[in-house]
């Protein structure tokens, strides 16, 4: 017999926000998720060269391979 209640709750209209907005609504197990870039301000899109850091991740790619920030 398979096992009963091993599956997490789901959540059907789980909103998707980028600083405190939602941007939409999807099913997911999660009641909120949050994201830092979606295409309204993906650098890619936008034509910025805006680095968006998240967590000191850049610098610590810059000093691990000693590169130099090409910041005009």
């Amino acid at each position: 017999m398979p096992k009963s209640d091993i599956h997490p709750k789901w959540f059907k209209n789980t909103p998707i926000l980028c600083d405190g907005k939602p941007l939409c609504y999807v099913g997911s197990t999660k009641s909120q998720l949050q994201i830092d870039v979606w295409l309204a301000n993906h650098p890619f899109y936008t034509k910025s060269q805006i680095i968006v850091d998240s967590e000191g991740r850049v610098e610590r790619f810059m000093k691990k391979y000693q590169l130099t920030s090409t910041d005009e």
